[in-house]
């Protein structure tokens, strides 16, 4: 699978959208993992801006499964968006995390 939205500001406006209302509760504001809804969860959920700097972040397949699919398989809370969000803006979300979440300092 492939990300089949141009990437551009629109869409990253949409992602950004997209991860404001569906999954900053959880991952926070700059994708570290911090939210007030995910203090509580064990485990913790993932710390996406760490994420977003690995080469398996790059790959859509594998973050198209993981945004859809949640986190069941895994043992983590994070819901399926599969149901929940159009293809659309699962892939904006994508392509947000992707290009825009804080890269921690090295």
């Amino acid at each position: 699978a492939r990300n089949p939205l141009s990437i551009n500001e629109a869409t990253l406006r949409r992602g950004a959208e997209v991860y404001a209302q569906n999954c900053a509760s959880c991952h926070g504001v700059n994708g570290h993992g911090d939210g007030p809804a995910g203090a509580s969860l064990s485990p913790r959920p993932a710390d996406l801006a760490w994420i977003s700097a690995m080469p398996m972040s790059r790959w859509d397949a594998y973050m198209n499964w993981t945004v859809s699919e949640g986190g069941a398989a895994l043992g983590t809370a994070m819901p399926a968006f599969k149901d929940a969000l159009a293809p659309d803006d699962r892939w904006a979300v994508i392509a947000y995390i992707q290009a825009r979440m804080p890269r921690r300092a090295k």
